[in-house]
């Protein structure tokens, strides 16, 4: 891989949501020394990547894409990491044996470390400071000092992420996500939560499956090992184009600070800087789609980013809200479908739902998530395309950041072990919950749209 020259071009200041430091000498000298830093990942993978949402697009294979709503560097620690890894794998699981669906499994970890936010500044009793952006620019702690954003945090940022994608490689690759560990990730959790007890029983149900198969003479290497990948919002330009590097094997140039990046609601201007910058990358991309959203707009988004029409480029991950789902979600699949363009459809059943309790916390009614959810598939299934996958922000532990689930978690119970540094999280139970709820809605789908066979490519 061959680095870009890192230095920050000045044009950059005018893109939407990114922080006003307040040294550009510090900034350029950081980017100087991440732009000679290895890449966190390789273009090849990416390429591997692209080809299994290719799949998705195809309606071959599910999208599950999930981690935290914003990483932080006091939360990359082995715990959190395994944590939100092993959250993956039972919901890949849950997915891949209940729904008989191959899942494209990709973390929203190893560099979700900076957050749009709705307004520059925030104000408490009077005082008037920088809005927290997320660990890669300054710190959540409401003091000048830690507001202030600051360059050497995108360093901090970098080194987190390959602390992350290491031990996940690791953990991916090196026996704990062998298919014969399901019952060893859920030990600490059957007796407590009733979506352990149900995970428990499929659990049981695969151990049967893997020892017939086992008596047949077969041992398949995909028992063994899980291909893990990672991707984050492409928000902070600055950082995201010093990590960019030419591919030895075709000279094309790769953002390799993830496999997978995505363009937020908040900055998918056809004509702003975010869309150009992934204009000018290879990776497999995604943008964010709200309920403003036109079928003009996603077309011409579609046109931008993949004037090639290729299946696995282009992800379109719709955040449209419980209530307006069903109403604003067909049309624009019906137009996109009828133009051909290849993309995979993707659900975020969380940013859409989120409100404040009167104490000023937010949070998410898990009624609401699982209500979205519902509807995107109610709506593929009516128009026979391909629900194609889910985008979550959950966690591994067992925090009260949503309300509702199995445990019927209210308002009062916020304050037990509401963690989160920005937006409320699905915890274990729910997130388990969830995905047996998706396991059923693709069965049922399917049973009318049967997948396509799989592509011998």
């Amino acid at each position: 891989m061959t680095p870009q020259r890192a230095r920050r071009p000045e044009h950059v200041t005018t893109a939407l949501q990114q922080p006003a430091w307040p040294d550009h000498d510090r900034l350029d000298a950081v980017l100087e020394r991440l732009g000679t830093l290895p890449p966190l990942v390789f273009a090849g993978e990416c390429d591997q990547l692209r080809e299994r949402l290719a799949a998705v697009a195809r309606g071959e294979a599910f999208l599950l894409q999930g981690g935290d709503c914003a990483e932080t560097f006091a939360g990359t620690t082995a715990a959190g990491i395994q944590g939100k890894l092993r959250m993956l794998l039972q919901m890949a699981v849950v997915l891949t044996y209940a729904a008989s669906v191959p899942v494209v499994k990709v973390g929203r970890m190893a560099g979700q470390f900076a957050k749009p936010r709705s307004a520059p500044t925030e104000v408490r009793d009077g005082v008037e400071l920088p809005s927290y952006r997320g660990d890669a620019v300054n710190g959540l702690e409401f003091t000048a000092g830690a507001r202030t954003p600051n360059p050497e945090r995108l360093l901090e940022a970098y080194h987190c992420s390959a602390v992350t994608l290491n031990l996940c490689r690791a953990f991916a690759g090196g026996g704990y996500a062998d298919l014969r560990q399901v019952h060893a990730w859920n030990q600490d959790f059957v007796a407590a939560s009733p979506a352990g007890q149900r995970y428990e029983r499929l659990a049981g149900e695969i151990d049967r499956a893997i020892a017939f198969m086992h008596a047949c003479g077969a041992n398949p290497e995909q028992f063994r090992a899980v291909e893990f990948y990672s991707s984050h919002e492409a928000l902070l330009l600055d950082y995201e184009r010093a990590l960019v590097r030419l591919d030895s094997r075709t000279g094309q140039r790769y953002d390799l600070s993830a496999h997978l990046l995505w363009i937020g609601e908040r900055t998918r201007d056809l004509t702003g800087e975010h869309v150009a910058f992934a204009r000018s990358i290879r990776n497999p991309l995604a943008v964010k789609i709200g309920p403003a959203a036109t079928a003009e707009d996603i077309l011409a988004l579609a046109e931008a980013l993949d004037p090639n029409r290729e299946p696995g480029r282009l992800t379109l991950i719709t955040r449209m809200g419980a209530d307006r789902i069903a109403d604003v979600l067909p049309p624009l699949v019906a137009e996109v479908t009828a133009r051909g363009t290849p993309v995979a459809w993707v659900c975020d059943p969380m940013h859409a739902n989120t409100s404040t309790t009167a104490s000023g916390q937010k949070t998410r009614d898990f009624d609401d998530v699982l209500a979205e959810v519902t509807g995107f598939f109610e709506v593929h299934r009516a128009l026979g395309t391909h629900p194609g996958g889910i985008h979550l922000e959950f966690t591994g532990d067992d925090v009260t950041e949503c309300t509702g689930g199995g445990h019927q978690l209210t308002e009062s119970d916020l304050r037990h072990r509401y963690e989160t540094a920005c937006d409320p999280r699905l915890n274990r139970s729910q997130s388990l919950d969830l995905a047996f709820l998706v396991a059923e809605h693709y069965r049922q789908h399917t049973a009318i749209h049967p997948a396509p066979a799989a592509n011998p490519a």
